[in-house]
């Protein structure tokens, strides 16, 4: 077992309070993790993500293991020393990459398929990511050099890393695979599981991952076959069904079949109509790029009045309408750059390509997300969750 403890400290239904600690600190959940796929969450410093208070980041195991490397990482003093983080930091396995790099591709969609909303299918005559029972073969995304990811791989990379936790290696399959491919996958999966947790020799905790897609069966199967495995903490992932309502029901099917004294964490997901409802079906952990891409885009997060759920709790900056706006991104929020920058300034910064634009709405976005999910604590703690969850509309 690794270096974690978790307690509950309060609960409303089914939404907890609890403190998580790790090798490098004290998280206190339900918590988003920014995303620092390459350790860095995009335009936003270290000193930023704590200025900001952010708690806990996650890392990308694919990537980091192609450029610097991990000995790189390893020989700088591990991750929290080469990206001058202190607090605690997770890594995925890659196995993400097995899908955004494949299936996706191939069927293009997401974790989650709108109708609608998918996108020209390609068969690609030599995918960058191909999968067997031995585990990923990938075409770097870099050099287009072949790498084969397999449960050991991962876990020694994720080893050298110095991650306070790390995850095992897993398939994330497509809303679009048939019952059939996933049940295959799901074996598969398993089966990595199995392999990573006999292979893991460090302090670093350990999370397993439940698969199954849209399917109850396979989703109560996973979890009741990792909950016997014996994690430090379990991870949803995968794809998460064709509608927001298939996933409240695969957290409603996974849940009871997962120890309550393990933290939960729902991989890729970070909407703020998607945590209030993941929170309310007790889900500990989060990760998402959200903020940071909407802001590349242009688009900056506001709190309700402004933020409703048809806006998405957000408006589009780069619109010629606040191109003479001289209030702040959010009169709401109390963050610098809402206490110092106006709508116009960012908007012509954003406009004229500056790097500035895209740290400071950056900077505001992530606020914004921490912000919520400090408010969240702070309303389970009080048992006020379910009347701020309406306050926001949903």
């Amino acid at each position: 077992m690794g270096t974690l403890k978790f307690r509950i400290d309060n609960s409303e239904g089914s939404a907890r309070l609890g403190t998580l600690k790790l090798k490098h600190g004290t998280v206190k959940t339900p918590e988003l993790m920014p995303v620092a796929t390459k350790a860095t969450v995009k335009a936003l410093s270290s000193e930023d993500l704590n200025e900001i208070g952010a708690q806990i980041i996650i890392a990308n195991t694919y990537h980091l293991m192609l450029k610097p490397g991990e000995d790189v990482i390893h020989n700088g003093g591990g991750l929290h020393k080469f990206m001058n983080w202190k607090k605690p930091i997770v890594t995925d396995s890659g196995g993400f990459q097995a899908f955004s790099l494949g299936l996706s591709k191939e069927h293009g969609t997401g974790k989650m398929y709108f109708k609608g909303d998918v996108k020209e299918l390609i068969t690609p005559t030599d995918p960058y990511a191909k999968i067997s029972k031995r585990g990923v073969r990938f075409k770097s995304v870099y050099d287009e050099s072949y790498q084969m990811l397999t449960p050991e791989r991962s876990i020694r990379v994720q080893e050298k890393l110095g991650a306070d936790m790390i995850l095992v290696l897993d398939e994330c399959t497509s809303p679009l695979s048939d019952k059939e491919y996933v049940a295959k996958s799901l074996q598969r999966t398993h089966e990595w599981a199995k392999q990573c947790k006999e292979l893991h020799q460090t302090d670093q905790a350990l999370a397993g991952i439940v698969q199954g897609s849209h399917w109850r069966d396979l989703r109560e199967k996973s979890a009741q076959y990792l909950a016997s495995l014996g994690f430090d903490s379990y991870a949803i992932g995968g794809s998460l069904g064709k509608s927001k309502n298939d996933m409240h029901n695969i957290l409603e099917w996974v849940m009871p079949n997962l120890p309550e004294d393990k933290p939960r964490h729902l991989l890729g997901i970070g909407v703020v109509e998607d945590i209030f409802e993941a929170v309310a079906r007790g889900i500990d952990l989060f990760d998402c790029v959200t903020p940071t891409r909407m802001a590349r885009m242009g688009y900056a997060y506001v709190n309700p009045p402004s933020g409703t759920k048809q806006n998405r709790y957000r408006f589009k900056l780069i619109s010629i309408k606040f191109a003479n706006d001289h209030k702040p991104l959010d009169p709401e929020c109390k963050c610098r750059v809402c206490r110092k920058y106006t709508r116009a300034y960012i908007h012509h910064l954003l406009k004229v390509n500056e790097i500035l634009g895209h740290n400071l709405l950056s900077y505001h976005n992530t606020y914004f997300f921490m912000e919520l999910m400090r408010n969240i604590r702070e309303a389970i703690e009080y048992g006020q969750f379910e009347k701020m969850k309406k306050g926001w509309g949903i």
